[in-house]
């Protein structure tokens, strides 16, 4: 065990390694759900159509599918983020301050970006479904768009640090 694999760090590996695990199953469960809105809309129809309060089934499974295709798009982004953090804590045994590090970092910023554009869609999404009867509560948050510039600001310290180190070991 080197001094840099403490309980914590292990338990970071561990963590990113089941939450990249349930968001492919949840990729999985998404894939299965567009075709189950195929074969099972009529079914939707007559259950939302008789459902007190009455919901629009013509605008609601519509609308549910396009969350389906940007969910998965979600998922997607979340899985690069996982994998990449994996690989940033991967290094921490030897140099986590390597220029890889410095790109996994902006990668991960471009995919909170994304993220977070998807989570403005999804509110978009939530208005539409609630015009048709549904009732789903959607706030806006600011804390993962600060995430974003804080992702991005810590990839240019990596970026400028690893290549200061290597301006210094060139002059020794």
């Amino acid at each position: 065990m080197s001094r840099a694999d403490t309980p914590a760090l292990s338990a970071s590996r561990i963590l990113l390694t089941i939450l990249r695990v349930l968001n492919i199953l949840m990729g999985v469960g998404l894939v299965l759900a567009m075709p189950a809105s195929f074969i099972f809309e009529p079914t939707f129809f007559e259950f939302f159509s008789k459902k007190p309060p009455r919901i629009d089934p013509s605008l609601l499974i519509p609308t549910l599918r396009v969350w389906f295709v940007l969910a998965l798009l979600m998922v997607g982004l979340v899985h690069v983020q996982l994998t990449r953090l994996l690989a940033v804590v991967a290094t921490v045994h030897d140099d986590p301050f390597v220029p890889e590090n410095a790109v996994r970092l902006k990668t991960i910023a471009w995919c909170m970006l994304g993220i977070e554009v998807l989570r403005l869609t999804f509110g978009i999404l939530a208005g539409t479904m609630n015009a048709a009867g549904s009732n789903i509560e959607w706030k806006f948050s600011a804390s993962g768009w600060v995430a974003v510039v804080l992702l991005f600001v810590l990839a240019q310290v990596f970026e400028v640090g690893t290549r200061m180190r290597a301006d210094l070991q060139t002059l020794i």
